[in-house]
């Protein structure tokens, strides 16, 4: 149906065997040709008892769902578009917010180690090349209890297509590949080594804290941010907390927020 030749769809059967193997943690790998959102399709598996390990991936999303309600729209087979089912029940209820950390995190590592592009992360959970948006991920817990990430990369989304002028893709930013498995493989990886590192820990902020520094581009950075409520606030983000809110210096204190839409300052 999206057939076309500058975008090859992806190999369910390759895929499978490249990451569903014994003792790894993806035990499925579906590839649909089009749904209105692979994180309603894995949250309705999950509901049913579907086990830990399910990766659903589209070529299209009809009403793909970003943060804050907003809609997540790419062209046909431009992009790596998967919802993932994890049950970190040996962890505490309380740390899973960690989750919307580690995503972007190993989104991140691993565009940086398959296409050399240098990938930051911007709190709570977009993936940036310097400003602009390349991947986005939206975390959400279902009853079960199980976590479903969805995870939104752009790979060949070209200048034309792009929904808002800060949105890029791995093509516009002059990656060395652009092969969506390739892509997905190396995110499904490092996701799956972060992941297990954390559960194994119970959960430890310090498995995820230090890389996050690292690879932030929000942290140390002069931002303004729209809280739920509707109002703003400005300030220099210095740092995450231990439950993964974000320290804002403002000019009445420092202001630790759980949520809100970050936007980086340029320095004047």
């Amino acid at each position: 149906m999206f057939n076309n030749l500058d975008r090859p769809p992806l190999d369910e059967k390759f895929l499978r065997g490249r990451l569903v193997r014994p003792g790894e943690l993806w035990t499925q790998i579906d590839v649909l040709a089009e749904t209105p959102s692979t994180n309603a399709v894995v949250a309705a598996a999950a509901a049913k008892g579907q086990p830990e390990g399910l990766v659903v991936v589209a070529e299209y999303q009809s009403s793909g769902r970003g943060r804050l309600g907003r809609t997540w729209t790419t062209p046909p087979q431009s992009a790596v578009l998967m919802s993932l089912l994890l049950r970190p029940t040996a962890v505490d209820a309380s740390r899973w917010p960690w989750l919307g950390l580690l995503a972007p995190l190993a989104v991140a590592a691993a565009v940086r180690e398959v296409a050399d592009v240098p990938a930051q992360v911007k709190w709570p959970n977009d993936v940036l090349v310097e400003d602009r948006k390349l991947a986005g991920i939206l975390l959400e817990r279902v009853e079960g209890p199980a976590a479903v990430i969805g995870i939104g990369l752009n790979v060949t989304l070209r200048e034309s297509e792009k929904p808002h002028e800060a949105a890029t893709s791995l093509a516009l930013e002059k990656a060395s590949t652009t092969d969506r498995a390739t892509v997905m493989a190396a995110v499904l990886r490092e996701l799956a080594s972060r992941y297990r590192t954390w559960v194994e820990s119970g959960g430890d902020p310090e498995t995820i804290l230090p890389e996050y520094r690292e690879l932030s581009a929000t942290i140390g950075r002069k931002v303004r941010v729209e809280l739920p409520d509707g109002t703003f606030l400005e300030g220099t983000a210095r740092d995450l907390a231990d439950d993964g809110r974000l320290i804002v210096d403002t000019a009445e204190g420092p202001r630790p927020l759980a949520a809100g839409d970050v936007t980086h300052l340029r320095s004047a």
